[in-house]
């Protein structure tokens, strides 16, 4: 998701190591915090919600935690240790703000999915994502074009790790609230070289 929003800050937080916090990332935290916590597993009927489930997929070479995975009884399910019949995991995904123009958040979704499905044997047609600030829930229907450019996406991840470029700046309406502003500067268009230089030129002047 942090990839597909933005390549640079992606880069900048597991390239770089760096990190900033602002009021958004720490209330996301918060919200995530209790979107995960295992003690508020519950099951009624035919339905059973588990939270923070640890994924992984071989095939992406992904991994990382669903906010929320519930299984509702369907014959087309799979089997849950511990429960009876047969159960179809359907991801749904936490977000803290409003819905987005771009698809990252639909490819966290259905990364999500992907590696449940590794791991269980089965298919999911579709999962959802609830924003909190908008009280709303969009399910997404997993289609092939959404699972190819999940495939292409964790291809170019592995591609940015392994040669550790970070991106070079670019300046757009989501910068204002993004919480790596002061690291990334995205309006500085020079090269870290000449932005050095300047800064090298500037001090020599001073004294």
């Amino acid at each position: 998701q942090h990839f597909a929003f933005c390549r640079r800050q992606w880069a900048l937080i597991h390239i770089e190591k760096l990190w900033a916090d602002n009021y958004q990332t720490a209330d996301g935290v918060l919200m995530h915090d209790k979107a995960h916590d295992p003690e508020l597993n519950e099951s009624r009927g035919d339905l059973c919600i588990m939270r923070g489930v640890n994924v992984s997929s071989a095939r992406l070479g992904i991994s990382g935690q669903c906010d929320v995975v519930e299984f509702r009884r369907s014959e087309e399910g799979i089997s849950l240790s511990g429960r009876e019949g047969l159960w179809q995991p359907y991801p749904v995904e936490y977000k803290r703000g409003e819905p987005k123009t771009d698809n990252c958040d639909m490819l966290q979704l259905c990364a999500q999915a992907m590696c449940l499905e590794e791991q269980f044997g089965c298919i999911i047609p579709a999962g959802a994502i609830f924003y909190i600030n908008a009280h709303r829930r969009d399910e997404v229907a997993l289609t092939e074009s959404l699972r190819e450019k999940t495939r292409q996406t964790a291809e170019a991840v592995a591609e940015l790790l392994l040669c550790q470029e970070v991106p070079a700046p670019h300046y757009s309406a989501k910068c204002k609230k993004c919480s790596m502003r002061e690291d990334c500067q995205p309006k500085l268009k020079r090269s870290a070289a000449n932005y050095c230089r300047d800064l090298w030129e500037t001090a020599r002047e001073d004294v």
